[in-house]
Protein backbone atom coordinates (compact mmCIF):
# COMPACT_ATOMS: atom_id res chain seq x y z
CA UNK A 1 0.00 0.00 0.00
CA UNK A 2 1.32 3.57 -1.01
CA UNK A 3 1.88 6.28 1.36
CA UNK A 4 -0.89 9.16 1.49
CA UNK A 5 -0.77 12.70 2.00
CA UNK A 6 -3.43 15.43 2.50
CA UNK A 7 -2.55 18.41 0.69
CA UNK A 8 -4.66 21.80 1.64
CA UNK A 9 -4.72 22.86 -1.80
CA UNK A 10 -5.16 26.95 -3.09
CA UNK A 11 -4.96 29.11 -5.91
CA UNK A 12 -2.26 32.04 -6.11
CA UNK A 13 -2.42 33.88 -9.15
CA UNK A 14 -3.42 31.01 -11.98
CA UNK A 15 -1.35 27.87 -10.50
CA UNK A 16 -2.65 25.46 -7.85
CA UNK A 17 -0.54 24.93 -4.89
CA UNK A 18 -0.51 22.51 -2.16
CA UNK A 19 0.63 22.25 1.34
CA UNK A 20 0.59 18.99 3.91
CA UNK A 21 -2.17 19.43 5.92
CA UNK A 22 0.24 18.13 9.15
CA UNK A 23 1.83 21.66 8.49
CA UNK A 24 -1.44 23.93 8.18
CA UNK A 25 -2.82 24.92 11.25
CA UNK A 26 -5.77 27.41 10.06
CA UNK A 27 -6.97 29.49 7.28
CA UNK A 28 -8.30 32.91 7.96
CA UNK A 29 -9.83 35.41 6.26
CA UNK A 30 -8.14 38.36 4.79
CA UNK A 31 -7.39 41.08 7.07
CA UNK A 32 -5.22 44.05 7.64
CA UNK A 33 -1.56 43.24 7.53
CA UNK A 34 0.66 45.70 9.25
CA UNK A 35 3.54 46.62 7.42
CA UNK A 36 7.29 46.01 8.67
CA UNK A 37 10.32 48.52 7.83
CA UNK A 38 13.04 47.30 5.91
CA UNK A 39 11.76 43.85 5.88
CA UNK A 40 11.77 42.03 2.25
CA UNK A 41 9.31 42.94 -0.20
CA UNK A 42 7.79 39.25 -0.29
CA UNK A 43 6.97 39.79 3.57
CA UNK A 44 4.13 41.57 3.43
CA UNK A 45 4.17 42.81 7.34
CA UNK A 46 2.40 40.77 10.14
CA UNK A 47 -1.39 40.00 11.58
CA UNK A 48 -2.34 40.12 15.36
CA UNK A 49 -4.46 36.75 15.06
CA UNK A 50 -6.23 36.27 19.00
CA UNK A 51 -3.64 38.26 20.38
CA UNK A 52 -0.41 35.78 18.38
CA UNK A 53 1.70 37.85 16.37
CA UNK A 54 2.46 36.23 13.44
CA UNK A 55 4.34 37.23 10.15
CA UNK A 56 2.92 37.26 6.57
CA UNK A 57 4.24 36.60 3.14
CA UNK A 58 3.00 37.04 0.15
CA UNK A 59 4.25 33.46 -2.16
CA UNK A 60 2.86 35.65 -5.24
CA UNK A 61 5.64 38.40 -5.09
CA UNK A 62 8.64 36.36 -3.72
CA UNK A 63 7.46 34.28 -7.36
CA UNK A 64 7.80 37.41 -9.15
CA UNK A 65 4.54 37.08 -10.40
CA UNK A 66 2.80 40.16 -12.06
CA UNK A 67 0.72 41.93 -9.58
CA UNK A 68 -2.83 42.10 -10.44
CA UNK A 69 -6.28 44.02 -9.60
CA UNK A 70 -8.68 41.56 -7.91
CA UNK A 71 -12.67 42.45 -7.86
CA UNK A 72 -14.83 42.37 -5.35
CA UNK A 73 -15.92 39.11 -5.73
CA UNK A 74 -11.98 37.65 -5.93
CA UNK A 75 -11.27 39.82 -2.85
CA UNK A 76 -13.70 37.47 -0.59
CA UNK A 77 -12.17 34.30 -1.74
CA UNK A 78 -8.44 35.73 -0.39
CA UNK A 79 -7.26 34.55 2.72
CA UNK A 80 -4.24 33.46 5.07
CA UNK A 81 -2.91 29.74 5.89
CA UNK A 82 -1.45 29.86 8.73
CA UNK A 83 1.67 27.55 9.13
CA UNK A 84 3.46 25.49 11.71
CA UNK A 85 6.90 24.05 10.60
CA UNK A 86 8.77 23.28 13.10
CA UNK A 87 8.70 26.13 15.67
CA UNK A 88 8.03 29.11 13.01
CA UNK A 89 4.55 30.29 12.65
CA UNK A 90 3.83 31.85 9.04
CA UNK A 91 1.09 33.04 7.62
CA UNK A 92 0.97 32.72 3.44
CA UNK A 93 -1.15 35.00 1.48
CA UNK A 94 -3.73 33.09 -0.81
CA UNK A 95 -5.98 33.79 -3.51
CA UNK A 96 -8.57 31.40 -2.86
CA UNK A 97 -8.58 27.88 -1.23
CA UNK A 98 -9.52 25.13 -2.75
CA UNK A 99 -9.91 21.49 -1.38
CA UNK A 100 -8.42 19.02 0.77
CA UNK A 101 -6.55 16.46 -1.69
CA UNK A 102 -5.09 13.15 -1.06
CA UNK A 103 -1.25 12.02 -2.70
CA UNK A 104 0.07 9.22 -2.77
CA UNK A 105 3.90 9.56 -2.28
CA UNK A 106 4.93 7.66 -5.27
CA UNK A 107 2.26 10.20 -7.61
CA UNK A 108 4.63 13.11 -6.22
CA UNK A 109 7.45 13.59 -9.68
CA UNK A 110 9.96 16.39 -8.40
CA UNK A 111 10.46 19.53 -9.47
CA UNK A 112 11.43 20.22 -13.42
CA UNK A 113 15.50 21.21 -12.99
CA UNK A 114 14.39 24.27 -15.17
CA UNK A 115 12.47 25.60 -12.02
CA UNK A 116 15.76 27.26 -10.17
CA UNK A 117 16.21 31.05 -8.91
CA UNK A 118 13.53 32.96 -7.33
CA UNK A 119 11.17 30.63 -5.10
CA UNK A 120 12.62 27.40 -6.06
CA UNK A 121 13.73 26.66 -2.19
CA UNK A 122 10.14 25.97 -1.66
CA UNK A 123 8.74 23.73 -4.49
CA UNK A 124 8.80 20.03 -3.33
CA UNK A 125 7.24 18.51 -5.94
CA UNK A 126 4.58 18.11 -8.85
CA UNK A 127 1.43 16.34 -9.09
CA UNK A 128 -0.68 15.61 -11.76
CA UNK A 129 -4.17 15.86 -10.47
CA UNK A 130 -7.00 12.67 -11.93
CA UNK A 131 -9.59 14.39 -13.90
CA UNK A 132 -8.04 17.93 -13.61
CA UNK A 133 -6.56 19.96 -16.29
CA UNK A 134 -4.05 21.42 -13.97
CA UNK A 135 -0.81 20.15 -11.88
CA UNK A 136 -0.44 20.26 -7.91
CA UNK A 137 2.63 22.50 -7.37
CA UNK A 138 3.63 20.97 -3.97
CA UNK A 139 4.86 23.74 -1.49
Amino acid sequence: MADISSYVTFKISTELYGINIMDVREVVQLCEIRPIPNAPKFVDGVINLRGEIIPVVDLGKRFNFKEREFTEEEELLRGIVVLKINDLIIGVIIDQIRRVVSVEYDQIQPPPQIVSGVGAEFVQGVVKLDGEDSFLIIL
